[in-house]
């Protein structure tokens, strides 16, 4: 059973839920998450866990493992979801924590991979897929899809296909193997 950590549009999200993965519950970081709608819609249980709403990021993460514990979630995919996850919750899902990163890591981590490939005037860039850990997509990686970034005009759009195939892959991949 996944769930889906998510702080905006969740098209990773519909990509998993598309493929007819076992989604049982969509966690998110924004109330205003339009990814909250997509996982209603498909009959997912979904809450919010906004930082503000708590002491630490600590209790939150702990809160947030407990609800998705609750719901028999085994494997967590983190689908546009823009926070580091806590020890607290690492722990409790252990190489169990996948990301979908648009770069080809180590190469452009953070919020602004995409940006900063092409500031950095790289000819290619990617999509990572990779497990989660403490630091900032410094996970072990699982997958790497190579993406030419010209045209230029094009790039954001086909760094988002190549993840809405590769991360249900992936997902799928984990499901049946463990690995």
């Amino acid at each position: 059973m996944i769930g889906v950590l998510v702080s905006g549009e969740g098209t990773n999200l519909q990509a998993l839920l598309d493929a007819q993965l076992p989604v049982v519950a969509v966690a998110s970081s924004r109330s205003e998450a339009r990814a909250l709608e997509r996982g209603a819609a498909a009959g997912v249980a979904a809450a919010t866990f906004e930082l503000a709403d708590f002491a630490d990021r600590e209790q939150r993460d702990r809160t947030m493992a407990n609800w998705l514990q609750e719901r028999g979630v085994r494997l967590v995919v983190c689908a546009g979801y823009m926070h580091l996850l806590t020890p607290v919750f690492l722990d409790r899902f252990p190489d169990r924590i996948v990301n979908v990163h648009p770069s080809l890591l180590p190469d452009f981590p953070g919020a602004r991979a995409i940006d900063d490939a092409l500031a950095a005037g790289v000819a290619i860039t990617g999509v990572t897929v990779h497990l989660v850990d403490e630091g900032l997509d410094t996970g072990a990686i699982v997958r790497q899809v190579p993406v030419p970034v010209e045209p230029r005009a094009s790039l954001v759009e086909r760094i988002h296909d190549v993840e809405h195939r590769v991360l249900p892959e992936v997902v799928r991949q984990i499901l049946v193997t463990g690995r």
